[in-house]
């Protein structure tokens, strides 16, 4: 910013607060969500799957939007796209307030929350890069990732405190309060304004939200037994490919663009946006087969899979405002590679220890692992990925790094949700098949049971369910229900562990490369100013 000596300090600290603030809604909105599953199921009459559908939605819409989203913003001041999507957000604070179904859930939380969080995103890290510089930009882009790391380790235990001794509906009216406070300081936020071409590439648009969707969709439809998974996986990947040629083709004629191609041909942008999504990917499948493990397997509550999750939160948040402080002294792309490594270690050890757990005590040291290779995480990356980029550009690039990490989150989000619910259903029908002790016939009905609903049930819920069956029934369906969930949470811990170790390869590339440099000059050099 350009003010004042005497004025410009104070101005500075207020605006990276409130910018803070709004990453922390984001995040903690999920966060809430995920760790009070069981009582919007009571609450609203709904499934566990339901609900896990509408928080893996938010993302996808999120994600596929998102790229839009960030030139709705070029075209209509980054300023107000920040506002709108924090209004968008507050809506869907609002209206879980009131919702009495899982339809309004949807609508009104996922759907437009997820726009909400498509211009809110890229707008928040394009002001980012046009309020600061220099430092202090560094700085505030690691203020902003510990923001996310606070909201992690609040979320699951202010949630599970409020869901448990109040009601999960007064967590969102709190997500509303912190949005007027945000709001009720936007008169510090200098816009950046666009001075590019203000066409619209409709048909970019479409390719976009059909590419980041498609495939996140397939999952979707999976997870809940649907059909057509694999032409929805084809519509997507086919869309990504067109996306792809269209862009290229426009850029060669001269016409405006979604997205300018030649963004993909730095090297730390593209690096940068890969460990971006990768990252996520670990991120959103921890925190839907974690919760999901504490309150339907240990039987938790929210408030004690809260406290549960903490090790991993509080980790995180810890080690995101440590590298933030001392990020000049390591060169970003090393605290990269330290940050999945540690990631990768946790998972590994995590997943001997899960069959074995009887309470959320056996994990605590895992999880202090995981959560602190994710804080080095999120307080590089960035920084690292847009720093180099010109203003001009900014937009687009926090358009792609947004969606990059949106697509990432709902991926980890669905996809391992899927695998652990696929894995409960094959291995419960599998060992009943095999039981000495099930007729022929309530093998059957395991088998229907599951393919109508096959979710994470408590042996306290199963055991509601099976009054009036033989005794001998009884423990042989509570056996194998007890035996095969931590075996599905396992499976589902692999999709954090492959993210983990494909980002520890990504990192030895960042390690070849030369550090960011702020102010574009590497981007203006690559692209011709």
């Amino acid at each position: 910013m350009t003010a004042g000596p005497a004025s410009a300090a104070p101005l500075d600290r207020r605006l990276a607060i409130l910018l803070a603030m709004a990453m922390f809604v984001l995040v903690v909105d999920t966060s809430f969500m995920n760790v009070s599953i069981s009582a919007v199921v009571a609450d609203l009459d709904t499934t566990v799957s339901g609900v896990q559908s509408a928080i893996a939605l938010e993302a996808l819409v999120s994600a596929a939007f998102i790229l839009i989203g960030s030139k709705v913003g070029d075209l209509v001041g980054r300023k107000r796209a920040y506002v709108l999507g924090l209004l968008a957000y507050a809506t869907g604070a609002v209206a879980m307030m009131l919702a009495q179904s899982l339809t309004a859930v949807i609508i009104f939380w996922a759907i437009v929350g997820g726009l909400g969080a498509s211009l809110l995103l890229p707008s928040m890290q394009s002001l980012i890069h046009g309020n600061f510089s220099g430092g202090a930009q560094v700085k505030v882009y690691a203020l902003v990732g510990a923001s996310a790391s606070i909201a992690a380790a609040v979320g699951p235990l202010l949630g599970g405190f409020i869901t448990t001794y109040l009601s999960w509906r007064v967590a969102f009216g709190l997500e509303a309060l912190i949005i007027l406070v945000v709001l009720s300081g936007i008169r510090l936020v200098k816009d950046v304004r666009f001075t590019g071409d203000r066409s619209i590439d409709v048909v970019g648009a479409g390719l976009s939200a059909l590419a980041m969707g498609g495939i996140v969709l397939a999952i979707l439809v999976w997870q809940e037994g649907g059909e057509a998974v694999g032409a929805l996986i084809a519509v997507g990947g086919v869309a990504l490919a067109a996306l792809v040629w269209w862009l290229l083709r426009r850029k060669r004629q001269g016409r405006p663009v979604l997205l300018d191609p030649d963004l993909f041909r730095l090297p730390l942008f593209r690096v940068g946006v890969s460990q971006q999504t990768l990252q996520q990917i670990t991120l959103g499948a921890a925190m839907i087969t974690l919760p999901i493990f504490l309150q339907m397997v240990l039987e938790y509550d929210a408030m004690a899979a809260g406290l549960s999750l903490a090790p991993l939160s509080l980790s995180m948040f810890a080690m995101a405002l440590l590298a933030g402080k001392r990020s000049g002294r390591r060169r970003p792309a090393t605290i990269v590679l330290v940050g999945f490594a540690l990631v990768v270690l946790g998972v590994l050890v995590l997943l001997p220890v899960v069959p074995r757990a009887t309470s959320g005590w056996y994990l605590v040291l895992p999880l202090l692992v995981v959560g602190s290779g994710l804080g080095l995480l999120v307080s590089q990356l960035n920084n690292y990925t847009l720093s180099p980029i010109t203003e001009e550009r900014v937009s687009e690039a926090a358009g792609v790094n947004s969606a990059a990490g949106s697509f990432g989150l709902s991926f980890g989000l669905a996809f391992a949700g899927g695998i652990m619910l696929a894995a409960l259903s094959l291995g419960f029908t599998s060992q009943a098949d095999a039981s000495t002790v099930l007729s022929a016939q309530e093998q059957a009905q395991v088998a229907t049971a599951l393919e109508d609903d096959a979710e994470l049930m408590s042996n306290t819920a199963l055991e509601e369910t099976l009054a009036g069956q033989p005794p001998e029934v009884q423990a042989e369906i509570l056996r194998i229900n007890t035996e095969v969930r931590p075996r599905a949470l396992q499976i589902a811990l692999l999709v954090p562990l492959l993210a983990g170790v494909v980002g520890l390869v990504n990192g030895f590339r960042m390690r070849r490369l030369p550090d960011p440099q702020p102010n574009a000059a590497v981007e203006g050099a690559s692209l011709g100013g």
